[in-house]
This record gives structure tokens, sequence and C-alpha cells, in this order.
């Protein structure tokens, strides 16, 4: 087995770390499923068909729509309460993307929603202001619930709940993951109970199952990232097992920047008639001003040539992917040994050690993190303009999540990826083939002007 060497200053680098060549770890809250290639007998195996650009499904009729007006349009059309508008404001939005130009407007008229848009492009103000303007909260009942599938993710959703409810005051959310003492959080639901809770399945599961959670008034059903949750059988029947906990009357809502025909017919069988939203079909699933390139290397260069692109790269914060736990601290360790500003974060860590490590990074106080595909999901950091695949994602999905933490918004970035192996060109190129974009050798030199934000 090859040494994982660094090229460092130091004549003494760590020899004793041994690169790991098991299968990527599966992060979070997902659990590890071997059975999900097999059929999905408790659904209909009918296909959906992905409709072309952006498309709107009503009641079965395929209603074309093109971009039109966007920027012309404010938040302010679509008629939000003035304490929503002025969270707006206060947040620095001028204007609705496309997805929230699409969405909102039949989501807060209570319309089931299935959308898929890409990474950056705003999903989760979609379903956090159209929430927020149908609940009338009431003392001692939960009205919403929103689940997603790793911790990182529903604390950052919480936070974008809590921002954009700063002016209303008698609006309380919360938010329930697992690596917590679930007594803090069933004294939380007894004294303090939120109108909107945000969570894991696992947690949101144990807490409804010994009715210290009651789901009974629950008027919103939302699932972000609901591929990664309905795709793992033991996590969709959690999700499965809360929803038949609440009421029949709701609005169920579900996001993710890659639905696959597959998963769209699992994702309708939790709604009626639901409007169907996909901003840019599956050949366009890629991310507009973010510059991607790889980089043709064995294992035992990618040290040296990290080292080289970290020194030669300008950048305002990057996020390097590893395949493992291990991998993540060993390398996190090296960088650290070669004076680089690096943090990492990997589900081997406390759950409060996690939070703290994320809090941190996205508040700028280090400018790199090394992470395991914990955080290859949903979560948004604005300064992040650079994504390096250390080790090769396990699928084209994964390094459309991965990469969509550059870029964010439609702002620029740069995403460079390391090929070491023949499984590493075949998923280059599955991604290439499926989202028809056109990823290039790195060159010799990089016009900065491409990736960083003028």
């Amino acid at each position: 087995m090859d040494r994982f060497e660094f090229y460092s200053p130091n004549p003494n680098p760590n020899p004793n770390f041994q690169p790991s060549h098991t299968a990527s770890q599966n992060m979070g809250e997902t659990r590890e499923n071997d059975g999900y290639e097999e059929e999905l007998v408790d659904y209909d195996d009918e296909e959906a068909n992905a409709p072309a650009s952006v498309a709107t499904k009503v009641n079965g009729e395929t209603v074309k729509k093109g971009y039109v007006g966007i920027h012309s349009s404010g938040f302010r059309d679509f008629l939000l309460k003035p304490e929503l508008l002025r969270a707006i404001v206060d947040s620095g939005f001028e204007h609705p993307s496309e997805v929230q130009h699409e969405c909102i407007p039949q989501a807060i008229l209570g319309m089931d929603v299935i959308c898929q848009a890409k990474s950056g492009m705003g999903k989760t103000a979609v379903f956090v202001l159209s929430t927020l303007q149908q609940i009338e909260p009431v003392a001692g009942q939960v009205s919403a619930i929103v689940l997603c599938h790793t911790r990182e993710l529903a604390y950052q959703i919480c936070h974008e709940f809590e921002r954009f409810s700063t002016y209303l005051p008698d609006l309380k959310v919360a938010v329930f993951y697992g690596g917590v003492n679930i007594k803090v959080h069933k004294d939380l639901l007894k004294n303090e109970c939120p109108h909107i809770v945000v969570g894991t399945p696992g947690r949101i599961l144990a807490l409804a199952r010994e009715r210290d959670l009651s789901l009974k008034n629950v008027r919103h059903f939302i699932l972000d990232e609901c591929d990664k949750m309905l795709e793992s059988l033991d996590m969709r029947r959690d999700v499965q097992e809360i929803f038949k906990m609440t009421p029949h009357d709701k609005q169920v809502m579900m996001f993710s920047a890659t639905l696959s025909k597959e998963i769209r017919p699992v994702c309708k069988r939790f709604m009626q008639e639901p409007m169907e939203i996909y901003v840019d079909d599956e050949a366009k699933l890629t991310l507009h001003g973010l510059v991607q390139h790889y980089i043709k290397l064995s294992e035992s260069e990618k040290n040296r040539k990290l080292n080289d692109l970290l020194d030669a790269l300008d950048f305002n914060q990057v996020v390097i992917f590893v395949k493992s736990v291990n991998r993540a601290a060993e390398l996190n360790k090296l960088l650290k040994e070669c004076n680089f500003p690096s943090i990492c974060i990997h589900s081997g860590m406390s759950q409060e050690e996690r939070l703290t490590r994320y809090k941190g990074f996205k508040e700028g106080q280090s400018r790199i993190l090394v992470a395991t595909d914990l955080v290859g999901r949903g979560i948004d950091i604005e300064r992040v303009n650079i994504v390096i695949n250390y080790d090769m994602p396990d699928s084209a999905d994964t390094y459309l999540h991965r990469v969509g933490r550059a870029g964010r918004f439609g702002t620029k970035g740069l995403a460079i990826t390391f090929v070491s192996s023949a499984s590493d060109s075949e998923v280059l190129n599955n991604v290439q083939m499926r989202f028809e974009v056109d990823i290039k050798e790195l060159p010799e030199q990089i016009d900065t002007s491409t990736y960083m934000p003028s």
C-alpha cells in the first residue's frame, strides 16, 4: 500500500498514515443500505417524464415556462407579510432567483411541491418563506416539520427560519438531531413547544414515538435533500412513519439539486397532484459561473499537488473533499504541519465539535476545510469559491453536490478534481455524460478572474 506522503518544507512529514482504499463512508444520519439497487417494491414503478428547462405540472398537465422578467420582479410581488419583507431586506436579498420566482407564489397557496434546482439557487428560502407566510402560531402546537439527512444541514435550516422570522416574535423554531441528550429535547418540547421543528428522521421519530412530539397539528411537511433520504430504505421507513403520524390534510414540499427519474415517483407517493418544478433538465444540471477542471496523477502525488495548488491559487475559502474519516483527520493534520489555516469536519467528531467547527468556518475563522461528504449537500458557506475533490466522489450526483459548495447562487467558483485510478476516470466520464459538461484538464495557468468574484 502506498505511503500517504505530504510535500512539506518540514523534512519529516508524518510517515505513518496509510490511505484507505475502502468505499466512501456514509456520513451523518444516512445509514448504509446495500439493498437500494433492488426494486423498491412498495412504490409504483412508473417513470416521470423530465420536462425541459422550467416546467410546471399541475393536475397532470405540463406547462412549460420561460425565465422571463425574473430580475424585474421583487419579493414584494409575492404579497408576503411585511415582517418577512423586512427580514428579506435585512438579509440583503433584492430579487428572487429563478427557483424562488417559480415556486414561492404556488407554495404560499399551500400547493404540494416537488422542486429540483441546482445548488446555490435559494431552494431553502422557498420553503422557509412560504412556511412562515402561512403559519399562524398556536401555543403548544407544532405546525411544520422539516426533515433533512444530516445534523449540520438541520442546524443551517433552523438558522434560516430564525433569520427570516426575526420580526415574528411569537413564532418559535427548534432543531432536533442525534448526538444531543434526548432529555434536553423532551424538556424543550414540554416547556417551550416550537411551532416549527427541524431535524433528522431518527431523532424526530424517537420523540414522536414516545409522544413527546405531537404531530397531530402539522400543516406543513417538508423534506430537504429528499433524494438522499428516500433512496436509503432505512431512512425512508423513518420518514414514512413520521409522515403517517401527521394529518392527511397538509402541504408536502420536497427539494433537491438532483432528482432522478427513478426517485421522482417515490416523492409523488407522498402527495396529491403535486406541482413539479425542474429548473433545468438533467442535461443542464451544472452551475453557471463554476469553472471545472481535473488533474491526472497517482495517489502518491496528491499531497504535493495539493500543496502547490493552495500556494498558487487565490481563494477566499476552499473545501477539500476526501472519502473517509481517517483521511480527513490525517490530511488536515498534514496541512497544519505545513502552516496552512486548515480545519476538518467528519462524523467521527462529537456533535458539539462538528457544529463549533462548522460555525467557525462559516464565519471565516479558517480558510481551508477538509471534509467528508458530511458537508457535501446543502451546506451554504458564501465565501467558498474553490472546491477540490482530493478523492473522487462515488457518483455523478455526489460530484454535483460537492462542487456546488463553490459558485453559490450563480457566483464565480472553481472546482478541481484529482483523478488517480480507472474508477475515478469512470465517475468523471459519467459526470460529463449525464450533465453534458466539458471538464478539461487543469492548465498550467488559470486566469484568476474566471473564478474569483470581482
